[in-house]
């Protein structure tokens, strides 16, 4: 490892991050117990509400998605293919020689702001094309914006290497199409077509084979960025940017500018043999169920899956899935059932998991890129309240080809009133905690939010040469409990994705102050929160959560600071103004500045 990245960073930064730390902890409030949890068959009583106009407009919003959204979504993502087939067409050469000239637009653009007219710099996106449900309000202020809407070219597909290079606005679906004909897939492959390599690295991306591999950041192999200063450097674990390399994952794009990635290729076979367990008993059975199937008791490496997902259905029910690879041969032989869960008439699948509570464990072989992307369909099973009877077989049938929606086009069109219901009476969270957590993080949803279905997703948290926003548990790796090695401990996805229990029943629920509740737990559990999702959180309590360190020192090393506006204030709800965003900067710099003279 090259000696940069274990050389403490400059005095004044390490005297300025820990000043700012101080703060933070000085107001950090002690530690509560969780609530005791309540009979768990029994939902809480909560006052009834009274319906307003905004909660007709959700109720027939179907009108909308079915006559404007969705034909102008299939319209989109064939334009978007056929944009793929143009990109692939050319020559590894000619996309090279395209890519090496768009960068050279950023840096030009870069170059081109005058820091003190121009605003802070982000892409030139607009606000509501993006994935997550976190409203990005903070391109609603001056801000000085770089385009970067060229850079969606697989630029490289390496088998000797096994390596492929990528532009950020590359998706799931579109290298998913060019690398599974080829027997190669990233190592891990997030679900839903339209996620982006760039988001997947800035931000956070996980799937099934995550208890292998890890988060899709822990399995670049390089980053070329553009800093603030229009430099344009290729960060590795090894070479001299190698602190950059560790630092960009989690920081939403806050350190520089992302324009190509080189990805860890595996090799794999043409379907995926899936086993669906049914598993029935109160939480904390269903958590263990998972956990075993995650980490097998006796710890045999050979009966480790490729793939384990689990859904929860209630209280009282869930379905554990594991897949191993497995090729043409055996998935056609006699006697095995090939279930292609990608074609547009099939059922959603997480309603095709749950027949597995009715007649128990079953086998079945789904062809291998299908199942990367079985949740796009019906976007896990938020598509059941986008369009109701959407699920239905003459509607599959019949216009299941459309689906499903953009999500961006939904954000465009719901306007704020919807906008503030969904945040209010709607619940889009993920949960990253420790496995051995898995049943006390269930039970606290359950008690807080009462949603269902919930994902159970495992991944790996590495243990790194640095400590980065997200890091194990101190000591973990001496605790020897199941799932954790001597190099990484295992955590698990819980995903929170639908509207409370309450809500249908007509009583009254605060997204809000739920939310606040579900931070709090997380913070007290050594846990985290993926920054796509809308957050509560202070700057305080976000500093809890993430470890500030490693950040801070490469926002300074690389001239972040005063260019790209901090993660905190990315991330954070409501409106932005540069103002804030600069005195919260100087807050940090002014004690710098005085230990230098």
């Amino acid at each position: 490892m090259d000696s940069l990245l274990h050389a403490p960073p400059p005095s004044f930064i390490c005297s300025a991050v820990t000043r700012h730390r101080e703060r933070i902890q000085s107001s950090i409030p002690p530690r509560s117990q969780p609530p005791a949890m309540a009979d768990l068959q029994t939902p809480l009583v909560r006052p009834k509400r009274k319906k307003v106009l905004v909660d007709y407009l959700v109720q027939f919003r179907w009108i909308l998605v079915i006559f404007v959204v969705l034909p102008a979504s299939a319209l989109i993502y064939f334009n978007i293919y056929l944009g793929d087939m143009w990109s692939a067409m050319k020559s590894e050469k000619k996309r090279q020689k395209e890519h090496e000239d768009n960068v050279q637009k950023v840096v030009k653009r870069l170059k081109q702001r005058n820091p003190k007219k121009d605003g802070l710099v982000c892409t030139a996106r607009k606000p509501w094309i993006a994935v997550g449900m976190r409203n990005v309000d903070y391109k609603r202020v001056r801000h000085f914006e770089v385009d970067l809407s060229a850079f969606r070219n697989i630029l490289e597909i390496d088998p000797e290497r096994m390596v492929a290079k990528v532009e950020p606005l590359v998706n799931m679906g579109q290298i998913s199409r060019a690398t599974c004909p080829m027997n190669l897939s990233l190592a891990v492959v997030a679900e839903l077509d339209d996620l982006t390599v760039g988001g997947l690295i800035n931000g956070y991306g996980i799937e099934g084979s995550s208890h292998i591999y890890g988060l899709f950041s822990d399995t670049v192999v390089a980053l070329e960025i553009v800093l603030a200063d229009g430099r344009v450097v290729r960060a590795t674990k090894d070479n001299e940017y190698s602190d950059l390399f560790y630092g960009v994952p989690w920081s939403q794009g806050t350190l520089g500018f992302l324009v190509s990635a080189e990805i860890k290729l595996i090799p794999i076979k043409e379907y995926m043999r899936l086993t669906y367990t049914p598993v029935k008993g109160p939480l904390k059975e269903v958590a263990q169920a998972y956990a075993d199937a995650v980490a097998p008791r006796d710890g045999d490496p050979a009966k480790v899956p490729d793939f384990v997902e689990g859904m929860v259905y209630s209280a009282t029910e869930g379905v554990m899935m594991t897949g191993v690879y497995a090729s043409k041969e055996e998935a056609k032989k006699k006697g095995n059932k090939i279930n292609s869960v990608g074609w547009w008439f099939k059922p959603w699948f997480y309603q095709h998991a749950q027949t597995a509570l009715k007649k128990g464990e079953f086998v079945e072989y789904i062809p291998t890129r299908e199942y990367y992307h079985r949740h796009t369909r019906c976007l896990y099973w938020e598509g059941k309240l986008i369009l109701p009877f959407g699920d239905q077989f003459w509607f599959r049938f019949l216009f299941g080809w459309l689906m499903p929606p953009k999500v961006s086009l939904l954000k465009a069109t719901q306007g704020d009133a919807i906008r503030n219901y969904y945040h209010d009476n709607h619940v889009i969270q993920d949960m990253l905690v420790p496995l051995y957590k898995v049943g006390d993080a269930l039970e606290f949803v359950h008690h807080e939010m009462e949603v269902y279905p919930l994902w159970l997703c495992p991944h790996r948290l590495f243990k790194l040469p640095v400590k980065t926003m997200i890091y194990p548990e101190p000591g973990f790796e001496h605790q020897q409990r199941q799932g954790d090695t001597s190099y990484a401990q295992m955590f698990t996805d819980v995903g929170v994705y639908y509207t409370p229990a309450c809500i249908f029943r007509g009583e009254e629920f605060d997204g809000a102050e739920s939310v606040k509740r579900l931070e709090q737990w997380l913070i007290e559990n050594h846990s985290y929160q993926p920054q796509y999702a809308v957050t509560e959180l202070n700057e305080k309590d976000f500093w809890r959560m993430f470890d500030a360190s490693h950040y801070e020192h490469c926002r300074h090393k690389y001239g972040a600071v005063g260019t790209f506006m901090s993660v905190y204030y990315k991330s954070k709800k409501g409106r932005k103004s540069e103002k804030e965003v600069q005195e919260a900067e100087a807050a940090i710099l002014e004690p710098a500045y005085a230990d230098e003279a």
